[in-house]
């Protein structure tokens, strides 16, 4: 849906009427200097253009949108919170961008089946800090989840930072509504963790880019809120090593072992050196280091992390490392 071999041709004012009576005239944005924003990757990299930006407020007006669209072969870009750094929500040729930033309701949060069910536009941060409300947990986290939304979040399988004990973001949503091209609508609105019927038409969907359908809405999977979250700063000589005191964690804290990333020394060092208020974690530099969290419905995630780093020292995997 997003993806155009061709300069697209200029709408016409009736057809751009007809869109701006779906959403109102408030919500289809036409001005250059607003269509902006929405055209433009948030580092100035890559600069699209769109003779008119859709704002739809629900499921009905995204489906009159598309089924529009599709008759009149119209080629739609969606756009969740503009926080892609690849270009795949800039409309390039000139299509007409959908952005789904006001589906923006928590539709329900379900502490007994560890669910939510929240619309496409919903800012991540939102999404977890209403799970924390409830004591429960939405573990999907990254850089952008301030701004990024939950449609962009599994239209582009994000991986965040919590992938390791989680997974990436496909395996957090239970189920899907999307309205396809012609403006059909999927409800797939499921709560159920064990559902073996039929095919998984979800799937289709996340990843995708938005180049099947539209995800307008998303049930997502819930977890018990962590007691004890600890987290580590380790140096160490090569990725080799980082492998062995991966085993190591993986082996003493199970599922408790919710982040591990590698760093290069050459990332940490350009933080320091261009960051605000950034200093070095440990005493002396390493040619490699890995940064780890453990989270833990108990109080034991300290005592583990120290085993942990124990174990890596004694087989002269760890050369230094500091607890948060």
């Amino acid at each position: 849906m997003n993806i155009a071999q061709a300069p697209v041709a200029p709408l016409s004012p009736e057809l751009i009427a007809r869109f701006r009576a779906i959403v109102g005239d408030k919500y289809a944005v036409t001005e250059p200097a607003d269509v902006t924003p929405y055209v433009t990757e948030e580092r100035g990299l890559y600069h699209g253009r769109s003779p008119l930006v859709l704002r739809p407020g629900s499921t009905a007006e995204v489906s009159a949108i598309c089924k529009l669209a599709t008759e009149q072969k119209i080629a739609l870009v969606p756009q969740g919170g503009n926080t892609g750094l690849v270009g795949g929500q800039t409309p390039h040729q000139g299509e007409v961008v959908v952005s789904t930033r006001r589906l923006d309701k928590i539709r329900d949060v379900d502490p007994a089946s560890n669910t939510m069910t929240c619309e496409s536009g919903v800012v991540l941060q939102v999404a977890q800090q209403k799970a924390a409300e409830v004591d429960r947990l939405f573990p999907l986290s990254l850089g952008a989840e301030g701004s990024c939304t939950i449609g962009g979040n599994l239209s582009t399988n994000a991986g965040g930072t919590a992938a390791l004990a989680f997974g990436v973001a496909r395996e957090m949503a239970l189920g899907l509504e999307v309205v396809l091209a012609d403006g059909r609508i999927l409800n797939g609105l499921s709560k159920l963790k064990k559902d073996n019927t039929g095919y998984d038409l979800r799937n289709l969907f996340l990843g995708a880019e938005g180049t099947l359908g539209i995800i307008t809405a998303a049930t997502l999977k819930l977890f018990p809120k962590p007691r004890a979250i600890e987290t580590a700063f380790v140096g160490l000589k090569s990725p080799a090593d980082a492998l062995k005191l991966l085993s190591i964690s993986q082996n003493e804290a199970a599922g408790s072992l919710t982040s591990f990333e590698l760093l290069a020394d050459i990332a940490v060092d350009f933080s320091v050196r261009h960051g605000i208020d950034i200093r070095q974690p440990l005493a002396s530099k390493h040619p490699w280091f890995v940064l780890m969290e453990l989270s833990s419905s108990r109080a034991d995630a300290r005592e583990t992390l120290v085993s942990i780093l124990a174990q890596g020292m004694e087989q002269d995997i760890v050369d230094d490392a500091v607890i948060a």
